[in-house]
């Protein structure tokens, strides 16, 4: 069974990583699977979370920001180190690394384990956003694959690790922001 379910893996990575592959997908995925495109949308996201948000926001700021640490530092440290997987572009022939590649090990995609998390995170407190959190997580697990430097389980692994970090961290906001809403409703009534 165990060489069944590889067997699926390396045809959907191949799939990934040789046989839609073209120029424009080519800097398209490159573009998106690089963190440092996007730290400049983390920071006007968090802007935004934060002045037009409400407490809400301002909680969904807070939140994220201990909540990737929290993922990306569980993924990175302790499952990596766990699993010892080593990655497709090193394991297997003729894989396609078109931004090249670096890291330790494969299994979870930390790229998929911050991006779901945050975006089922989000969910819970901006419902509305779904479509928009979700495409943009599943597209950067995508690009993970397609440059060569993950296998789909790894990105499959790591959505389910970091939707289920993603889920708890908002329940805990939502239990915050009720609990501050209480708060400052009792205290304007005893006024």
């Amino acid at each position: 069974m165990e060489n069944f379910l590889y067997s699926i893996d390396i045809k959907i990575f191949f799939f990934f990583n040789h046989t839609i592959v073209n120029g424009t997908l080519d800097k398209f995925f490159s573009i998106i699977t690089n963190v440092n495109n996007w730290y400049i949308s983390y920071i006007i996201l968090l802007g935004i979370s934060i002045t037009k948000g409400g407490r809400r926001g301002k909680i969904a700021a807070l939140g994220v920001l201990i909540l990737i640490a929290v993922t990306d530092q569980f993924s990175s440290h302790l499952i990596k180190e766990l699993f010892h997987r080593i990655r497709p572009c090193n394991a297997l022939q003729n894989v396609r690394t078109p931004v090249g590649f670096n890291g330790t090990f494969s299994f979870p995609s930390s790229h998929a384990v911050n991006n779901f998390a945050a975006a089922v995170f989000f969910y819970k407190l901006f419902p509305k956003l779904k479509w928009v959190l979700f495409i943009t997580a599943s597209l950067i697990g995508i690009s993970r694959i397609y440059v060569g430097v993950h296998y789909p389980s790894d990105v499959l692994g790591g959505a389910v690790i970091g939707s289920s970090f993603g889920y708890v961290f908002g329940i805990i906001a939502l239990k915050v922001d009720m609990y501050l809403n209480n708060y400052f409703d009792n205290r304007l009534k005893n006024q």
